[in-house]
């Protein structure tokens, strides 16, 4: 089910007058909602869900789908990526982050925060979607 089905948009600006940090904050929570819907659905124990999720929430792994799903961007899906991508935070990077890694997850956040406000519901879930079971498949192989 399209998540804008579930939580339809609130009453937003137009999305011209959001910044793209102001995008990614919201697709932070999108992406957090996304993997532990996902995660629930395998009823393992809370612990185990916990763990998963904080893998799939990390800035490299945000990186890492945003690099399968680039080819499959629209030109505008790709110019909200690269302007989050760009944005300048008045905060640092995680320590552990390195910066390039960062922008690359804010870039995608801001993407899944402007297609929610968008009202591209059906968008989000195909990419978000397409991204984890990206991240599914390849972790598979490594374990």
């Amino acid at each position: 089910m399209p998540l804008d089905e579930l939580l339809p948009p609130a009453a937003f600006p137009d999305v011209r007058e959001l910044s793209p940090l102001q995008l990614a904050y919201l697709g932070d929570t999108l992406h957090d909602f996304y993997v532990r819907s996902r995660l629930i659905a395998h009823r393992a124990p809370v612990g185990q869900m916990h763990r998963r999720a904080v893998r799939f929430v990390s800035c490299e792994a945000q990186a890492a789908m945003l690099e399968t799903l680039e080819p499959e961007l629209t030109p505008e899906e790709a110019d909200v990526v690269r302007r989050g991508r760009n944005a300048q935070a008045r905060h640092a990077a995680p320590k552990h982050a390195l910066a390039a890694v960062y922008a690359k997850a804010t870039g995608l956040e801001a993407l899944w925060g402007w297609l929610y406000v968008t009202g591209q519901g059906e968008r989000l879930d195909a990419l978000m979607t397409a991204a984890l079971s990206g991240m599914e498949e390849q972790w598979a192989k490594q374990n």
